[in-house]
Formats: structure tokens, C-alpha cells, sequence
């Protein structure tokens, strides 16, 4: 493992989140628009890609530590700390890599965040809805016919069609 194939690993994370925050920001449309139809596909794109960086993220740790070893780190190293010891070029290269992907990581965070809360008060609103519906109801009617009062109502369709 050299230098080389780790920086080529981090432009691919890097890829990869930004791909995410593009599918987390089509999400927040999909949430504001109410075009909830295209969330499940949504889910899955992300499912995906995240897939991607988990196995990703398993290929840079195993390359991150062949180079710790021979920079003489400790193990388990973050990228800040390799970069902290590598040589000249790789120590800017190497830090210019750490900083997108903390910038990428922020953002990732803030959107999903505000995804959660704009799904939250949708959840919500179907809960003070439905609550509302079903305290101004008339009641339901049992298998006798009558209502659950006791009481027997006419039922009519006038204005229903």
C-alpha cells in the first residue's frame, strides 16, 4: 500500500459523499414536495452507496495502517495523523483530503438532520390530524345497526357523491 492508491481511495469517498448528500438533498425535495412515492427508491439508492462506503472505508483503514506502520504511528491512525507524518507532498495532499471530507461529512450531517425533522413534523401533523378526525367523529355502528350510543340514525348520502 503506498501513498498513491490511499489518495485515490479518499477522492472516491469523497465521491461517494458527495453522492449521498446529492441523493439526501433530492430526498428533501421528494419531503417538501410531497412526492413521497419516489422515497422508497430513494432509500434504496442511498442504501447503496452507503454499501459502497462501508466497504470503502474497510479498503482505506487496511491502507491507512500499512502506512502508519511504516511512518512509525500508532495503530488505527486518523487521517489527520497520517497526514500530520507523512512526507512532502503527501502531508498537504493527504490534509486537503481530511478537510473535504469533514466539510462533506458536515453537510451530510445538517441535511439529515433537517430531513429528520421535516419527516418528524410530517409524522406528527398526520398524528394531530388523525386525532382530530377521530374526536369529531359521530361514532361507529354495531352489528345490530344502531349506533355505539344506543341510539338508532338515519344515514344519508345527501352531498356525499
Amino acid at each position: 500500500m503506498d501513498y498513491q492508491h490511499l489518495s485515490t481511495m479518499l477522492w472516491r469517498e469523497q465521491e461517494l459523499l458527495d453522492l449521498l448528500l446529492f441523493k439526501a438533498e433530492e430526498k428533501q425535495y421528494l419531503i417538501l414536495t410531497g412526492k413521497t412515492r419516489w422515497l422508497a427508491r430513494i432509500a434504496h439508492e442511498i442504501e447503496v452507496i452507503l454499501d459502497q462506503l462501508r466497504t470503502l472505508e474497510v479498503e482505506r483503514s487496511a491502507a491507512t495502517e500499512a502506512i502508519a506502520v511504516r511512518l512509525g504511528l500508532q495503530s488505527n491512525p486518523s487521517l489527520r495523523q497520517v497526514a500530520d507524518a507523512a512526507p512532502a507532498p503527501w502531508n498537504d495532499l493527504l490534509s486537503k483530503h481530511h478537510e473535504a471530507l469533514l466539510v462533506l461529512i458536515t453537510d451530510l450531517r445538517s441535511l439529515s438532520d433537517a430531513n429528520r425533522e421535516l419527516i418528524e413534523g410530517g409524522l406528527a401533523a398526520i398524528g394531530d390530524a388523525l386525532t382530530q378526525t377521530r374526536a369529531t367523529s359521530a361514532g361507529t355502528y354495531g352489528a345490530s345497526g344502531r349506533h355505539s350510543d344506543g341510539t338508532h340514525r338515519a344515514v344519508t348520502l345527501d352531498g356525499a357523491l
